[in-house]
């Protein structure tokens, strides 16, 4: 309560002093949070939900025309930068089963009779996935849980296979493009996606319309293609999609599927799971359906046919910028993406409308005579649905620029209720925690920091408990990829930070024709208080990083971060290494011939090599290398910071290395088999999609039994870590000089 009546006085006195004078107030930020409005996020939301606006259609064009307006009226200098890029669109879809019985399913989302935009079925797009190949196929039908390569070990196991097979997978534990993926490396002909009632439907909680839950006809759209190969366009990787440029021919395009793939209802799924014979599955993989859970093959045999519109279809990404001031050629850059798979309240518009307010304000304090002092620049997405497209594409097509020019992105997709949740650089950890504790969470009564670390506390494990209650910042996550940082952090590295609140919500109307402003308004943040603590949140970030004399980077986190990182993949050998003698001393001994059932034959395991030993010294001496190099910056920064402001060339030189700081962690070379990627930090899993991998090139080597690879990438990140280390440390002696 002190503190809040302390902002609002700060706020009050910022607002009774002349315009001309209130550049010499330091709590610009303080004045901003007050200024911000839930209401005006709830009217953002109303209008830019209001009509379907996927990647081409009209009223998509109209919401990104809109918003550059609203920019420029706020005193922004707003444009709107387009691209051309393949998105294709449903032509035919079918699904039948063909035997023992026959069933079609039918493929559509009904109206909702109290849910006025769910029935705006001449503008929505039909429920598919994006960049699935053309294909008719009639096969048998498999049942594979959640399509991850430790089911397909599992199908195994069981002697199945689904080679000539159409595989049925169920939505959630790894990203869905990833299903259709490993179904195709193990000879399935097609794939079908659907939404168990015991992951996102009535298991969880009631069903809309009478609760928040994914209903019996309830369909998840999305992409399928490639992501972890790259993002982007898939006719122009890693150059921009701008009128003209060349194109890879379809058949040629790396990330589109090997097999047809769609995502149907639950309702649709239960007669197709129910024909299903075979051995029965094991617990952890029987869903929410009223049946006993199959693995087949047969005797239901599916046909699966998909055609698509292969289009060329216009982005409208909207640009806005605040010149900064002193260092108009260093960024910071704020993003949310606009589109939608149809009227998209909750994804994206519950985080683009915050962002909206955020400009909204600062608009206002130029009025009263602030200015940045870096240049701020605000973007709202196109194409973020299909597969960061518009981001993807201005970051390829700006990339040179802003390898010189970004200091740092900041992402939000979408808005929740709750703690907040943060991912990204760890040299901004420190000061994220910063932020957290001066903004007020709307329900709570304490700090948005303190109510962070109550969850940390409340759900973690004993280890992250005891941490967050003893640890001076909690830890933020590393990021994966599924939202628009990926091209700024693990293409360019930027460092980049991801915001929202979340944890309260049931959300089962996810890329849904029900994802609207109704059922946002009654079942989500009904009256947008957590948008407006997202927009306070992340604009107070903004404000503070463009103001800034010394840019608020902090590198002993990171070294922590990286230690955890460098012993969690020697674990990941050990484990390995166990399991692997573990297994091999079972075969020996007989027992998987022991408690085989003749009923449910077993494929005989054999015994494989064990993991070799990794000289992981060069990671280790890197990390403790970077350790030292981060003490040492961190107390020349404390000793320097009162005095920095009186010392500008310093100030700019140590800025200058530390918007370049991040970028000491990518290798031109990218990872293995995916050059897009980078980053040898953070990526997105090859296997899981959005769910990050930390030291990727490592980890995944030993995952995925390359180990003469983890060698040599265990020298490779060293060497990226040196290179960090040695930028800190000339950092620290420029600061040194500071007395």
């Amino acid at each position: 309560m002190r503190r809040a009546v302390a902002i609002l006085g700060l706020a009050a006195l910022a607002a009774s002093i002349p315009l001309a004078a209130q550049n010499t107030v330091a709590a610009w930020d303080a004045t901003f949070r007050s200024l911000t409005s839930a209401s005006n996020i709830g009217e953002s939301m109303r209008r830019l939900s209001a009509r379907p606006h996927h990647v081409g259609s009209p009223y998509g064009k109209d919401n990104a025309e809109w918003m550059a307006a609203r920019f420029k009226e706020w005193g922004w200098d707003a444009t709107i930068e387009t691209y051309e890029v393949l998105f294709p669109t449903p032509k035919e879809r079918l699904v039948e089963l063909v035997a023992p019985t026959t069933f079609k399913a039918a493929l559509r989302e009904p109206t909702v009779s109290i849910d006025p935009t769910s029935g705006q079925a001449d503008e929505q797009l039909p429920a598919y996935n994006a960049y699935s190949i053309d294909g008719d196929v009639t096969a048998p039908l498999v049942y594979v849980n959640y399509g991850r390569p430790v089911d397909y070990e599992e199908l195994d196991r069981q002697g199945i296979t689904v080679q000539g097979a159409i595989v049925i997978a169920r939505y959630g534990a790894s990203w869905r493009g990833i299903k259709p993926k490993v179904a195709a490396e193990h000879g399935a002909v097609g794939c079908l996606i659907y939404s168990d009632p015991a992951d996102d439907g009535y298991a969880v909680d009631d069903v809309f319309p009478q609760g928040p839950m994914r209903n019996r006809d309830g369909v998840q759209r999305g992409s399928v293609f490639d992501m972890p190969t790259h993002p982007g366009d898939p006719l122009t990787p890693f150059t921009p999609s701008v009128p003209g440029a060349k194109r890879l021919a379809l058949a040629d395009a790396p990330t589109l599927t090997h097999i047809p793939v769609l995502p149907i209802s639950y309702g649709d799924a239960q007669p197709l799971l129910t024909a299903l014979s075979g051995p029965i599955v094991p617990t952890a993989w029987r869903g929410g359906l009223p049946i006993t859970y199959h693995f087949g093959p047969g005797p239901a045999r599916v046909h699966l046919k998909a055609a698509f519109n292969w289009d060329i279809k216009p982005l409208y990404n909207v640009v806005a910028r605040l010149t900064g001031s002193t260092f108009p050629d260093e960024w910071i850059v704020r993003g949310n993406h606009h589109d939608a798979w149809v009227n998209g309240a909750q994804d994206p518009v519950s985080g683009m409308a915050p962002e909206l307010e955020e400009a909204r304000a600062m608009g206002e304090l130029v009025r009263r005579g602030w200015r940045p002092r870096r240049t701020i620049v605000y973007t709202a997405w196109d194409g973020e649905e299909p597969g960061l497209l518009g981001s993807t594409e201005w970051v390829e097509h700006h990339a040179d620029e802003l390898r010189q020019k970004a200091v740092v992105y900041i992402n939000s997709d979408g808005n929740g209720r709750g703690a907040l949740a943060v991912g990204g650089s760890h040299p901004l950890e420190a000061f994220i925690n910063s932020v957290a504790r001066d903004v007020d969470d709307p329900d709570a009564g304490v700090s948005v920091w303190k109510r962070w670390q109550s969850t940390a506390v409340a759900t973690g494990t004993a280890e992250k408990r005891n941490e967050a209650r003893t640890r001076a910042d909690l830890r933020i996550e590393a990021l994966g990829s599924g939202s628009d940082y990926s091209p700024f952090l693990q293409h360019l590295g930027t460092a980049t930070l991801s915001l929202g609140f979340g944890g309260l919500d049931e959300d089962g109307i996810y890329h849904s024709i029900y994802d609207d402003f109704y059922h946002f308004t009654k079942f989500l943040d009904t009256d947008f208080r957590y948008g407006r603590a997202l927009a306070q949140t992340v604009g107070t970030a903004v404000i503070r990083l463009a103001d800034a004399d010394l840019l608020p980077f902090e590198f002993t986190n990171l070294a922590d971060t990286v230690q955890v990182y460098v012993k969690d993949v020697q674990q990941v050998l050990k484990t390995s290494q166990e399991a692997v003698i573990e297994r091999n001393r079972q075969i020996e001994d007989g027992v998987f011939a022991a408690i085989a059932d003749p009923r449910r034959p077993m494929k005989a395991p054999q015994p494989e090599p064990v993991p070799p030993a990794i000289n992981f010294a060069p990671l280790e001496n890197a990390a403790q290398a970077l350790t030292r190099a981060a003490e040492r910056y961190k107390k020349a920064a404390a000793a320097a910071r009162p005095k920095v402001a009186a010392h500008a060339e310093i100030a700019r030189s140590v800025n200058t290395r530390l918007i370049q700081s991040e970028r000491q962690f990518t290798d031109p070379g990218g990872l293995p088999r995916r050059a897009w990627y980078r980053h040898l930090l953070y990526a997105p899993g090859f296997y899981t999609g959005y769910a990050v991998k930390t030291l990727p090139g490592v980890r995944e080597a030993i995952e995925q039994k390359h180990y003469a690879e983890a060698e040599s990438e265990v020298v490779r990140i060293a060497r990226a870590l040196d290179r960090e280390t040695a930028l800190i440390a000339a950092a620290a002696a420029d600061l040194e000089r500071i007395r």
